[in-house]
């Protein structure tokens, strides 16, 4: 991690990093949540370049002066990243998603696709979330948008894959050209596979 950017952000994709929030996802012991209060998910949605820091800023004042809404929020976005932790996780294994977190999923997309809207900018058009910028959910969508995206596109779905190194657990969306990677990273579960490896043929 440098210093400019205190977060890992190898999922390649802003939903996987998203997914990605919690080290050791897998661990009982060493498993740790990064998202431990709502500024915590401002300042990665800033690294994440889901928020600018004047949106940031804004959004942090305005946690401050309505506590129990940010702490709402807070636990939303914890619910939605476990939600498709689920679901991706499961397609990277070629099994099915369960009902219920493909149902709480859609309820997540029914409520924030309402404020959806296509935009002309020059000569073409995006679809931007037409929201207020004080919301404190403001980082959601975006985030949102991205799992959707992933997830109805079936030829890129078969690039959805798990770390081999455990217990790691995390996500990512494999963009080498044979669809080889394995690890998170190399310079951290992939090195350490490598350690092991050579210790094993020691011995």
């Amino acid at each position: 991690m440098s210093e400019t950017n205190p977060y890992m952000m190898v999922g390649e994709r802003l939903c996987m990093d998203f997914i990605n929030t919690v080290s050791w996802r897998e661990s009982t012991e060493k498993r740790r949540d990064w998202f431990k209060d709502y500024a915590k998910l401002v300042d990665w949605s800033i690294h994440a370049e889901v928020l600018t820091a004047k949106q940031a800023q804004n959004l942090l004042v305005e946690a401050g002066e309505n506590p129990s809404l940010a702490e709402e929020v807070l636990k939303q976005a914890i619910e939605l990243r476990e939600v498709m932790y689920r679901i991706f996780k499961s397609i990277s294994k070629k099994t099915s998603p369960n009902e219920q977190d493909l149902a709480r999923f859609n309820e997540y997309v029914s409520h924030y696709y309402q404020s959806l809207q296509i935009i002309p900018i020059e000569d073409q058009f995006m679809l931007k979330f037409n929201q207020p910028d004080k919301n404190l959910d403001a980082m959601l969508p975006p985030i949102l948008q991205s799992a959707v995206d992933l997830l109805v596109s079936k030829n890129e779905l078969e690039r959805v894959k798990q770390c081999e190194g455990d217990p790691c657990g995390w996500l990512f969306f494999d963009t080498s050209r044979n669809r080889s990677r394995r690890w998170c990273s190399m310079a951290d579960c992939g090195n350490r596979a490598k350690v092991r490896r050579f210790y094993q043929k020691e011995k």
